[in-house]
């Protein structure tokens, strides 16, 4: 081929071959099917090679008398039932051979001149009654350069023959339609009337007019075989076979220049219908993508949620603790009042039962009351924890399930199988977490925390039995001592000058202790939620951090992968441009009506 190119036709030549090879580069990346890859590998090869002419249709269409008709000779076998189980390669060869390429390929050599400059392909039916039969023909359509598609016309343009059509037009082929058999419908009205059906329902599905021959390749063999050296044209079976004119345009018209722009046409068809796919590949990870990233985007929102929802609800809980201490101070305001009286100066000397009455009416329940506040906030914290891992792995887990029945397979590859397998290792993740959480077990250690801490802040020795034994034992050692508060020899005098003040005093180191005791229980308290807070978060957002990571790691990848299709499918519009400005195609009929 390259005997006939151009320097400038050699340079797009050259630049179709980088696009190919960049294709199948970026197909690999893409972990496209083995078979696109081959299919790009030979529509390479393919450049270099003769004239493909691909002849297709429906088994009992005629496609192998055709060819007969073609060679001028009955070289291969024809029969009422599909014969043509293999696909078969007619090449020029100075002797007849025969010889099996593989179980699927057949290649016949055949002493024909114009063999030289172009390939025959026969292919099995695509309605035959092996199934092998259509994915022998749909697999070599992409390898053709010309594909003559060849009907019936006692049944034009079945159903099957029209998704067949279909199938070829993806791949941005050039077709010829073929309806053979047009003597068996004697009367001419209806023959212009079917090649009128099959030229628009061609036109169509095709979305050009196609160029439309009827014919009789029995008729035109029958003409070759009996035609005895005279001339073929003043043949009356070769009139009525309406054959010369397809063969004129196979021959003739369809010249070296119309072959080498269909030949360098064919590829781009190829890249084309790949790029598409890859297209659409490219564009459903990104679509995946966008949805891993809203959902990582969604699970953060709600961890800041979560975050601000505790500190606000922990405030909540911790002035139920502030509103049994302020209640304390207000008993022991009381108390003071009703107690430290002239009245009662004989009861202030026994100071055991001046604390027996201190700590009945004052302390009470408070430190049961305390303890039974700080455990409910103690469960809280630990229900809240549980809840937010449930909720992550909630959502989580529908997500690994988004697409499942869809994606693997389509959008492709290690991608989907990757994620699917990270989604779920981070939902197996959180699930251990929560089936391994013990409220109880939680709760008790985290309240034995809060014990240490406030026994470290109050100076208090350990060995406390619980909280509410803590908090008697702060209380006792932070709050007065009544103990000695008068002495019998000076009770008068006492009575009327240190009473009052002393009852002020007291009340003031009341509100103190109590004011000490509640910063050192809400600091244990918050420092130690804070800490819980601060782990559970961590942990949340480390067990996302893998799934994290591969989103934006693909992200990355598929954004370098999509800017190189989209160089190519531009170099791909280029190189279309080219073809009709450097290989302009040979002008001719779009369809002989005869």
């Amino acid at each position: 081929m390259q005997r006939i190119l151009t320097s400038e036709q050699e340079q797009w030549l050259q630049r179709e071959r980088r696009l190919l090879a960049d294709l199948r580069e970026l197909a690999v990346r893409l972990e496209a099917p083995a078979g696109d890859l081959a299919l790009l590998q030979q529509s390479q090869a393919q450049l270099d090679e003769l004239f493909l002419l691909v002849v297709v249709g429906e088994f009992n269409a005629g496609k192998t008398a055709f060819l007969n008709a073609l060679l001028g000779e009955r070289l291969l076998k024809e029969g009422v039932l599909p014969t043509t189980s293999q696909i078969q390669l007619l090449r020029h060869s100075s002797q007849p051979s025969r010889a099996a390429v593989s179980p699927d390929q057949v290649e016949i050599g055949l002493s024909v001149e114009w063999l030289r400059e172009i390939n025959l392909v026969d292919t099995p039916g695509t309605n035959a009654v092996l199934q092998d039969h259509q994915l022998l023909t749909e697999h070599f359509i992409p390898r053709s350069d010309l594909v003559l598609f060849v009907t019936s016309a006692d049944r034009p343009f079945s159903e099957s023959e029209r998704q067949l059509l279909l199938r070829i037009r993806g791949w941005g082929k050039k077709i010829v339609l073929v309806i053979n058999k047009i003597d068996l419908v004697e009367d001419v009205a209806d023959q212009r009337q079917i090649v009128e059906f099959v030229a628009q329902n061609g036109a169509q599905l095709l979305g050009e007019p196609p160029r439309v021959f009827p014919i009789s390749a029995r008729l035109a063999l029958e003409a070759k075989q009996a035609q005895g050296g005279g001339p073929l044209a003043q043949n009356e079976l070769w009139q009525r076979s309406r054959f010369g004119e397809l063969e004129r345009y196979l021959l003739a018209a369809l010249d070296a220049s119309e072959r080498l722009h269909l030949k360098l046409s064919a590829p781009l068809g190829v890249a084309g219908q790949l790029s598409g796919a890859y297209r659409q590949r490219v564009d459903g990870r990104a679509a995946v993508l966008r949805g891993d990233f809203a959902a990582i985007d969604h699970t953060e929102a709600q961890l800041v949620a979560y975050e601000a929802d505790q500190r606000r609800e922990f405030k909540y809980h911790l002035s139920h603790v502030d509103n049994i201490l302020y209640e304390m101070a207000e008993r022991g305001d009381r108390f003071f009042n009703e107690t430290l009286r002239f009245e009662r100066l004989f009861d202030l000397v026994n100071s055991d039962k001046v604390r027996a009455e201190f700590e009945r009416a004052v302390v009470a329940g408070t430190s049961l009351a305390v303890e039974r506040q700080v455990s409910d906030l103690i469960d809280w914290i630990v229900a809240s924890d549980y809840r937010q891992w449930q909720a992550v792995m909630g959502y989580l887990s529908q997500r690994a399930a988004a697409h499942t029945d869809k994606m693997v397979g389509q959008v492709g590859g290690s991608f989907e199988l990757n994620r699917q397998a990270l989604l779920g290792s981070v939902g197996r993740a959180a699930q251990r977490v929560v089936d391994s959480y013990d409220p109880q077990a939680e709760s008790l250690k985290l309240t034995q925390q809060v014990q240490a801490t406030l026994m470290q802040t109050a100076a208090v020795e350990a060995g406390a039995l619980g909280l509410g034994t803590l908090l008697v034992a702060v209380l006792n050692t932070t709050l007065l001592d009544i103990t000695g508060v008068l002495g019998a020899s000076a009770l008068a005098v006492l009575g009327f000058y240190v009473l009052p003040y002393r009852r002020s005093r007291l009340k003031q180191e009341l509100r103190r202790a109590i004011g000490a005791l509640r910063s050192q229980l809400a600091e244990s308290l918050e420092r130690q939620f804070e800490k819980e807070l601060a782990d559970s978060l961590q942990r949340l957002r480390a067990s996302i951090a893998p799934y994290t990571r591969f989103v934006r790691v693909e992200r990355e990848k598929l954004e370098a992968v999509g800017g190189e299709l989209d160089r190519l499918q531009q170099e791909l519009a280029a190189l279309r441009v080219v073809t009709a400005r450097v290989l302009p195609g040979t002008e001719l009929p779009r369809s002989s009506h005869g």
